[in-house]
């Protein structure tokens, strides 16, 4: 009886993993096409973004560059 339990335990706990591995699937997806939307939406302002952290990007890679060869 208890072997027959264990079997519909696993059973049912290898359905309830496949189903959450589905929707994280799914919500994943979700994610990936409303990141695209978004993207392709906001073009514009995310080149602005960009070109607006280039200078402080650079600034803090010569920091690192000064900090490493002062060692």
């Amino acid at each position: 009886m208890e072997e027959q339990n264990k079997i519909q335990t696993t059973a049912t706990d290898k359905t309830s993993n496949t189903g959450k591995t589905a929707a994280k699937i799914i919500l994943g997806i979700i994610f990936i096409i409303l990141g695209l939307f978004a993207l392709i939406r906001w073009w514009p302002s995310l080149v602005t973004l960009i070109k607006g952290f280039i200078g402080l990007f650079l600034i803090l890679a010569g920091a690192i560059t000064l900090a490493v060869a002062k060692e």
